[in-house]
């Protein structure tokens, strides 16, 4: 029963569900840039780059026969480009919302520093001063 309690302790901290919020939204997001980079931004550039189709980019290594099922073996280059500029996207999106987010945030205001209290000796070597200075006079 300890296990238990102590499991519901950690998965209801406020940083657990503020994590698991944030890897769902970054899951939807993903697929939103990734939806960006194939169907937006790729097909210009490809068209700018005399019809190349990026995904289609790759170095073939050794063809594939289709007798015996075996595929082709090749270095896929134009899905790296592709996952190289979702990355980008992502990275500058993420810059914007956290610039953004700590534009919004208040600058914390700093106290007025406040004299320390002395301490007890100060205190009494304070009195005895005071004391000494009144029986000279």
């Amino acid at each position: 029963m300890a296990i238990i309690k102590e499991f519901k302790e950690f998965a209801m901290r406020g940083n657990v569900v503020d994590l698991a919020v944030g890897v769902i939204i970054g899951a939807a997001f993903g697929k939103i840039v990734t939806s960006l980079v194939n169907d937006v931004i790729m097909p210009p550039i490809g068209y700018l780059t005399g019809g190349i189709d990026f995904k289609n980019l790759k170095v073939l290594l050794k063809q594939g026969d289709p007798a015996k099922k075996t595929a082709d073996v090749s270095v896929n280059y134009g899905n790296f480009i592709n996952t190289v500029i979702e990355f980008l996207i992502i990275a500058f999106c993420i810059f914007m919302v956290v610039k953004a987010i700590n534009s919004l945030k208040k600058p914390e205001e700093v106290a007025p520093a406040v004299d320390p209290e002395p301490s007890k000796e100060e205190v009494l070597l304070t009195e005895i001063r005071d004391l000494l200075a009144k029986g000279q006079k």
